[in-house]
């Protein structure tokens, strides 16, 4: 069965404790969350369907910029987590 991917999603998931590990802010699961939701809602999506489609994002991640674009997105969603935790 088929079913429609944000390859995005992924790659910000896999990078996220990486980049937050030095940053001074909440690292509960509910402030994770809301750091990948800002981060993705920064970066355009990249939507796969097929295999083949995964493979041609997972070339994408071979560019530099496509790195910096995922750090800097993050980054800029913790300090706005940071500042404005949302949970107790």
């Amino acid at each position: 069965m088929y079913a429609i991917k944000n390859y995005m999603e992924e790659a910000v998931a896999n990078m996220l404790d990486r980049v937050i590990e030095n940053i001074d802010v909440c690292k509960c699961q509910k402030c994770k969350l809301d750091i990948m939701a800002l981060a993705l809602n920064r970066l355009p999506a990249r939507y796969f369907v097929t295999k083949e489609g995964e493979l041609f994002e997972k070339l994408s991640e071979l560019e530099d910029q496509f790195y910096v674009d995922i750090v800097v997105a993050i980054t800029a969603a913790a300090f706005v987590v940071k500042n404005n935790p949302k949970h107790n």
